[in-house]
């Protein structure tokens, strides 16, 4: 199994095993955000930590995964980025834009809380 998706109350909670070819993420971004109906998400955590590198075009599929998840009403967080594949991501110019990023699944999962808790005093204020 490349991917495991488990859905923990209001949030689907995505881990990467493997590195994935082009083709693999592309699925798992459309399994993932096609899930985000299924279950009626709030939240989606993506753990990465088991990979030691992320392509341009990986990390582009994640930022636009983010995206499409925002438009289904979910936030994403991405944890677990290795300190090496940070390292290459900057000195190749790449980022994860305006997508959320925490230390680990546990760290994750407040930064989704805090977030989900923003958003509805944002919503109940106006």
């Amino acid at each position: 199994m490349l991917v495991s998706i488990l859905r923990q109350g209001n949030y689907l909670i995505a881990s990467i095993h493997e590195a994935l070819d082009d083709r693999e993420i592309v699925q798992f971004q459309k399994d993932l955000v096609e899930q985000i109906g299924t279950y009626r998400a709030r939240g989606i955590i993506i753990d990465v930590a088991a990979l030691d590198v992320l392509d341009s075009f990986g990390s582009r599929t994640l930022v636009n995964l983010a995206h499409a998840a925002r438009l289904r009403g979910a936030e994403t967080v991405i944890v677990g980025i290795q300190p090496t594949v940070a390292f290459a991501m900057v000195r190749l110019g790449m980022g994860l834009d305006n997508v959320h990023t925490a230390l680990d699944l546990e760290e994750g999962l407040e930064h989704l809380q805090q977030l989900l808790q923003d958003g509805f005093e944002h919503r109940t204020k106006r």
